[in-house]
């Protein structure tokens, strides 16, 4: 299994901007696809972005599309979610999540594909 350990949340005002990071674990990184999702109090974990094991193919959801861009590094073992254009609703703990097994291609978005999560980070926008 791989360890996940996302940094970055914090408190922003509406509109701003923030990039989280994920770091992982172990020597086969680029063997994951990857994900992030969040959560708000109250309501279940959503699907936010995801990015294939390439990194060539990655998808987003619609209320985060155009705002918030999903990468890797591969040689850094790490994923990132760049934030911009910060909303209010955007507020949630965020966790990034690890699938082994899946085709280089290939990318996944619900949290019943992935296998490996990471504590969270919380993000706050202020309005």
């Amino acid at each position: 299994q791989v360890q996940l350990v996302e940094s970055g949340g914090g408190l922003v005002q509406a509109g701003g901007s923030l990039r989280l990071s994920c770091a992982a674990s172990g020597r086969t990184f680029s063997s994951y696809a990857m994900g992030w999702f969040r959560q708000a109090p109250g309501k279940e974990r959503e699907f936010v972005a995801a990015i294939s094991r390439s990194g060539t193919s990655t998808s987003y959801a619609d209320s985060v599309k155009g705002r918030f861009t999903i990468s890797r590094d591969n040689a850094k073992n790490t994923v990132d979610l760049q934030m911009n254009s910060l909303r209010p609703e955007d507020t949630a703990v965020y966790y990034c999540a690890a699938r082994a097994d899946l085709h280089r291609l290939v990318v996944a978005t619900t949290p019943a594909d992935y296998t490996s999560w990471g504590q969270g980070t919380q993000v706050t926008v202020s309005s």
